[in-house]
């Protein structure tokens, strides 16, 4: 048997086994080839049989395809590609330019009827839905093109677009330019048509997004297909915002020049036209010397496009601009609310928002002032104030602790317009208001609530002359720190700022309140750049500071007692919650910030401790007994008048600030003659408003104890008495002490600490019944009267008013 194939598969195939032929012996004939040698002749053996598992050369490509065929070239796979990627692009232009049609047959052209009302931004209240006001309708009187004189329209074109008569409607270059920055990052740029522009201003946000691009491309060039140029340039001319509040080139030409439209020439055409790229950057009087150099380009511009002669423009001088309107309201509403709305402006100014955008962008900006707290605030003021002098002045602010929204806010009854005058904005001295953040301080350094400390009047310390007297005659030379807090002792907290540091105080009522270091410049104000709660001579901050000497506003006031309210995390206050476009699109969201932890837990909690008693003490409680923590203040001029009142507390949910005074620094007194305390008139005001806005909510609870034990400061000891005390008016008689007497002044330097055992917290008693503030008497928690500036501080400046809205 012949031996196997050695490339014959040794098991079973599919098949019968191929064997090789037998050999031919010598002188066999050829014989006929057999059915399966078929096609194999002898040349393709190369000459005989091939060795096993070998295959002759030539027989097939090594690399090929089955079946013979040839690999492709290089050249041939790169024609390949290439064929493919020509077909791919060929496609998405045609899929491109079926997308192009449809969203071209597809976009509607809005109205121009509709463009003044898509302009008009409203503002709402914290609902998002009542209107509180609108922006962007008062000042606007359409025209037709034949009423622009000719050189306004051509400088308007000089300015914006040069070849708007021949151009399809777009800008590619101006698009390109737009894309690439985008895509980088780089900086907003013109370029864009007339055309484009009255899209974007009439139908569209100013948003920079491709999205809002392609949409203003599409309708830009339908509307240059609809629409003659000249059709496009009236609307575009009576759309366009100048600032100062004009709506169109009408309004304009009034505003700045005094004439209409007409009447308008080559030189204050081409100030207008600087106008309209930026209105607020440009204004001829907020930035005289931009606003010439670019009307100088602009003439230039028009001696290029032949609209002007060289002659002319050399001859050109810079036209006469009115001033700019103090009194125009430009929809701001002239009562109460206004001073919301002028607030909420100025907050969207601070993030980046322009004039134009403002007044001028279509915007819905919801507020977070609630409109029944709001009414609240109003209707409080207007009570309590029936019948009263009309030389007095009012604020109110209220504030959530848990976010620093705005809930309420007063700042006069004249929200916009002449005679506009934003009190809750007014720097004014807090008197006894300012002592929770010298107790603070105190509890910072481990001085608790129950400590003592000389109460009595007067008093006399090394770094002031005057004498310190406590308000209606209180003295107490060993009162607690809590009774001292009720009963308002001036004496206390004047020697305890001493005692702790007056700067240490600052620094505690800026963490609180987070006023700023120095004053913002507002309107020539005599405190303006010079350091906050510090004498404006030298800077420098005194004792004084303990019984409120240094001006603060009613706003901080209210933020400052949120802090306290939200353990210690101040929230900055804020008015705009949300902005959206005409369309609804979120532009803003702007929600409470994180919160900065400024005061210890534990401080917190024993100021609000401390504060418990004042309310019901004042007989300012709140109705259903509800907690509430609160101080009065008051600033007196002298021994006899007062110029400044105020009343603020708080629950959890709510922080309140009420301000009385008058524009100078004017006696303060009632329609019956009776001197003003924080207690009276202001604390009216407070408590009407906090129980109508707190009714039907839930009660909250306030701190129950203090947490912080100790007194590691100058205490006096407890008083010794022989038999129980008799009720007495707080105001009138002290207890039983072995502390200095009243009859003499103590030492100019403080009083030795005494090691004691702190009491238990003490048990305020219920006041006996007290005068009204009428009466001309002081109302029970007033403590400053009287006691004047500290030595080296000026006395308060008359010129020193309350500054008026923008």
């Amino acid at each position: 048997m012949p031996p196997h194939d050695e490339t014959s598969p040794v098991g079973p195939s599919g098949g019968p086994p191929r064997r090789p032929p037998a050999a031919r012996t010598p002188g066999q004939g050829a014989r006929r080839p057999a059915a399966g040698d078929r096609g194999r002749t002898t040349s393709a053996r190369s000459g005989g049989s091939r060795p096993g598992g070998s295959r002759p050369t030539g027989a097939r490509p090594s690399a090929g395809k089955p079946g013979g065929k040839k690999a492709r070239t290089k050249k041939q796979r790169r024609r390949r590609r290439l064929r493919f990627a020509l077909a791919t692009l060929v496609g998405l232009f045609v899929l491109l330019g079926v997308f192009v049609g449809v969203v071209y047959a597809t976009t509607e052209v809005p109205d121009p009827n509709s463009v003044q009302n898509a302009q008009t931004t409203v503002v709402y209240y914290a609902d998002g839905t009542t209107e509180m006001a609108r922006l962007g309708d008062t000042n606007r009187t359409n025209v037709t093109l034949d009423q622009v004189s000719e050189p306004a329209r051509n400088a308007i074109l000089a300015a914006e677009n040069r070849n708007f008569y021949s151009d399809p409607g777009i800008s590619f270059t101006g698009i390109v330019r737009a894309a690439w920055n985008n895509l980088t990052g780089g900086s907003t740029q013109g370029g864009s048509t007339i055309t484009q522009q009255y899209v974007k201003n009439a139908f569209l946000t100013s948003e920079q997004t491709f999205s809002r691009k392609f949409q203003e491309l599409f309708l830009a060039v339908k509307l240059d297909n609809e629409y003659s140029k000249d059709e496009i340039l009236e609307n575009y001319l009576n759309t366009i915002y100048f600032g100062r509040g004009a709506y169109g080139i009408e309004a304009a030409a009034n505003t700045f020049f005094g004439v209409p439209a007409a009447a308008l020439t080559p030189q204050q055409g081409a100030v207008l036209a600087v106008q309209v790229r930026s209105p607020s950057s440009y204004d001829p009087e907020a930035n005289p010397e931009g606003a010439q150099d670019r009307w100088g380009l602009v003439l230039d511009a028009m001696v290029e496009e032949g609209w002007m002669t060289q002659g002319e423009r050399d001859a050109s001088v810079y036209p006469p601009v009115a001033p700019r309107p103090e009194s125009s309201s430009l929809g701001v509403p002239t009562g109460p609310e206004g001073l919301v709305v002028s607030q909420a402006i100025a907050e969207l100014e601070g993030r980046g928002y322009s004039d134009e955008q403002i007044r001028a962008g279509g915007l819905r900006i919801t507020t977070t002032v609630d409109k029944a707290a709001q009414d609240a605030a109003i209707a409080a003021v207007n009570d309590v104030m029936e019948g009263e002098p009309d030389n007095l002045r009012q604020a109110l602010v209220a504030v959530d602790p848990r976010t620093g929204a705005v809930r309420a806010y007063y700042g006069g009854p004249v929200g916009a317009g002449e005679g506009a005058i934003d009190y809750a904005q007014a720097r004014r001295q807090p008197g006894s208001s300012m002592k929770p953040y010298v107790l603070a301080t105190a509890l910072g350094e481990g001085i608790g609530v129950n400590s003592r400390r000389d109460g009595s009047s007067p008093q006399t310390f090394e770094d002031r002359e005057a004498p310190v007297r406590n308000s209606g005659g209180a003295s107490c030379g060993a009162c607690t720190l809590v009774e001292a807090m009720t009963r308002s002792l001036n004496t206390t907290f004047y020697g305890l700022a001493y005692e702790v540091g007056p700067e240490n105080v600052r620094a505690t009522a800026l963490a609180a309140t987070g006023m700023p270091e120095t004053w913002p410049a507002t309107t020539g104000g005599t405190l303006d750049d010079k350091p906050t709660l510090a004498a404006p001579d030298s800077g420098a901050t005194g004792s004084s500071i303990g019984i409120g000497e240094y001006e603060m506003r009613p706003i901080d006031q209210a933020v400052g007692f949120a802090t306290f309210a939200n353990g210690g995390v101040r929230h900055a206050a804020y008015f705009v919650s949300r902005v959206t476009d005409t369309e609804g699109a979120v532009l803003l969201e702007n929600g409470a910030d994180a919160g900065e932890q400024v005061i210890d837990p534990e401080v917190a909690n024993d100021t609000t401790f401390a504060l418990e008693g004042v309310a019901q003490y004042s007989r300012r409680a709140l109705d259903g007994g509800r907690e509430v923590a609160a101080k009065t203040g008051t600033q007196g001029i002298d021994a006899d008048d007062n110029s400044d009142a105020w009343m603020v507390g708080y629950t959890p949910s709510l922080s309140t600030a009420v301000w009385m005074g008058s524009d100078g620094y004017q006696p303060i007194r009632t329609a019956n003659g009776a001197i003003i305390y924080g207690a009276g008139l202001p604390g009216a005001i407070w408590q009407q408003f906090m129980d109508t806005v707190l009714a039907g909510t839930p009660e909250e609870d306030l701190p129950d104890s203090p947490q912080i034990r100790g007194d590691t400061g100058q205490g006096v000891a407890a008083p010794v008495t022989t038999a129980p005390p008799t009720q007495s008016e707080p105001t009138q008689s002290a207890p039983t002490q072995s502390a200095p007497t009243q009859a003499a002044p103590t030492t100019t330097t403080p009083p030795a600490p005494t090691t004691t055992t702190p009491p238990p917290a003490p048990v305020v008693p219920d006041p006996v019944p007290v005068p009204a503030p009428q009466s001309g008497s002081p109302a029970p928690g007033d403590g400053n009267n009287g006691n004047g500036p500290q030595n080296g501080q000026p006395a308060p400046d008359p010129g020193q008013v309350a500054q008026p809205t923008g």
